[in-house]
């Protein structure tokens, strides 16, 4: 069932970013050409991490943050010998704290300001860097991005299935549980060691301990800081004086160019700089890291399994080769052809994904889980039943898409609303017809972002999996992060698609009245 919807008035929010060229618009730009920086794009006045009071706070002070959530899950706090423990944060950090709030403070700043980069910490990061880099080279077949608003069309190879699964290969065989580590350590059987010494492949490097990214956490993760906060400033540049497309421009604010960002694909040498800090970046780290943790926590406390974070390791890991599977249909989501490449996206990605994401699972090794085998297995079940059921609702929407609606959904004709909007072509300066088709059956009719509903269902799986009743509501962080994120995503989303298609998104929200939980919210 196709209802039909025209939007001619639009054209101020089209399918790309930003179509002013870069010299004209450097932060000393004036107010009228200030107002270009939202003219013909995806820009949303209202959008952006700024615009949100409780999340801009969170920004500021995040590079902080981050390396205390570095120090909370390390050795180093086991070893401090403080009167709290970090398992009762509400009950002994909180009255202790108030109790001193000068000492407190001190000692809050100090522990932060320990967290040091390393040269260990940043050559395992620049290592990782350059594996994923190469693995940049994997074949796969063309695929492509929205078009945007100044007729640029993004190509990327599309090989994150095989990156994901080389990557995996790769990290173990180097470790000292692949076929060169000592014998006492291989998971693999004695064949594939005599194999590797015959070739002489053992000779060529010194395996590194499996556990080396919880053992290096610390000193990486403050290198990755530095690193990240650079890179937004050479991103900021970058994007107003070298853009790599006419999606670009400034906002006539040096912080907000900075925080949001001032080009939508940067790329150097070809190298699509958003996909591989975002994704060949930042999700492998976050997959591999789980099952690091897990042996460390299993060598840590005399090769005893913790099932809590074997079985959490287990589900992000799949969840993560999920998003490899989709990876092609995140390039096509908000975080891509809306959010610009600044501190925002790429210092989120570089620093917190590593810091937040796996907070759950790191605090494991110093604090066991102690579930049993059967709870953590019920846990890690409906886990994989939100991971499953996240990308049976993506993969709908792909094959609806990918038919121009020409499909059955949930054994039906689908339900949508073709919706008419024009853009003015950069070039010509011409209107330009543009369709989208908005999905209101099967997951879709339900809510509009019922994905983000089993995101959030795994997400809060994975901390459970941490035993908050015995460790603590601080491994419940990640969760409730997540859900403050995806709540503000689909505000801005829906702001975008207002924007975009005027009163006939009206229209379709009358149809799928509810944003993430059907009958809730």
């Amino acid at each position: 069932m196709s209802v039909k919807a025209s939007n001619l008035r639009h054209r101020t929010a089209a399918s790309g970013v930003i179509g002013s060229k870069a010299p004209a618009n450097t932060p000393t730009q004036t107010s009228a050409e200030a107002s270009d920086y939202k003219s013909g794009t995806n820009w949303v006045h209202e959008g952006g991490i700024e615009a949100n009071p409780y999340l801009f706070a969170l920004v500021v002070v995040s590079p902080f943050l981050s390396l205390l959530l570095a120090y909370v899950t390390s050795a180093d706090i086991a070893e401090s010998g403080t009167t709290w423990r970090v398992t009762h944060p509400l009950t002994e950090m909180l009255p202790t704290c108030f109790a001193d709030v000068p000492s407190c403070i001190s000692s809050t700043l100090s522990a932060g300001a320990s967290v040091v980069p390393t040269l260990e910490g940043a050559k395992f990061i620049l290592t990782f860097m350059t594996v994923a880099l190469a693995l940049e080279l994997l074949p796969g077949k063309i695929d492509f991005g929205p078009e945007t608003a100044t007729g640029h069309v993004p190509t990327y190879i599309d090989n994150g299935v095989a990156h994901c699964l080389v990557y995996s290969i790769l990290f173990f065989l180097g470790s000292n549980i692949g076929p060169c580590g000592e014998s006492d350590n291989q998971l693999l059987p004695a064949v594939f060691r005599k194999v590797t010494e015959t070739i002489g492949v053992c000779g060529v490097y010194t395996p590194y301990n499996f556990g080396i990214m919880y053992d290096l956490f610390p000193g990486s993760l403050s290198f990755l800081n530095i690193f990240g906060i650079v890179f937004c400033v050479f991103l900021m540049f970058k994007g107003l004086y070298f853009p790599s497309t006419d999606d670009n421009g400034s906002s006539g604010s040096w912080v907000k160019d900075y925080l949001w960002g001032t080009e939508l694909y940067p790329r150097v040498f070809g190298l699509d700089l958003k996909r591989f800090i975002n994704c060949r970046f930042s999700m492998t780290y976050w997959q591999l890291a789980g099952f690091s943790f897990c042996y460390r926590s299993y060598v840590l406390h005399d090769n005893e399994m913790d099932w809590g974070l074997f079985f959490s390791a287990l589900s992000q890991y799949l969840y993560l080769v999920k998003f490899f599977f989709w990876e092609m249909g995140y390039m096509r989501s908000i975080d891509i052809i809306v959010d610009r490449a600044g501190y925002e996206i790429q210092w989120g990605c570089l620093v917190w994904v590593p810091s937040v994401y796996t907070f759950h699972s790191r605090f494991l090794v110093q604090n066991p889980s102690r579930l049993s085998f059967n709870t953590a297995l019920g846990i890690f079940i409906l886990s994989m039943a939100g991971v499953l059921l996240n990308y049976a609702a993506d993969r709908e929407r792909d094959i609806f898409r990918a038919s121009n609606g020409k499909c059955k959904v949930w054994g039906s004709q689908p339900k949508y609303i073709t919706a008419k909007y024009t853009i003015v072509d950069r070039k010509t300066g011409k209107e330009v017809e543009k369709t989208s088709l908005l999905l209101a059956s099967g997951f879709w009719g339900m809510a509009r972002h019922f994905q983000y509903f089993f995101e959030l269902t795994a997400a809060y799986c994975w901390c459970l999996l941490a035993n908050p009743f015995q460790n603590g509501i601080l491994v419940m962080f990640y969760a409730m992060f997540l859900t403050a994120l995806l709540v503000d995503r689909a505000k801005r989303d829906t702001d975008k698609c207002r924007l975009k298609y005027g009163k006939y998104y009206q229209e379709y929200c009358e149809l799928v009245p509810y944003k993430i939980v059907p009958g809730v919210f």
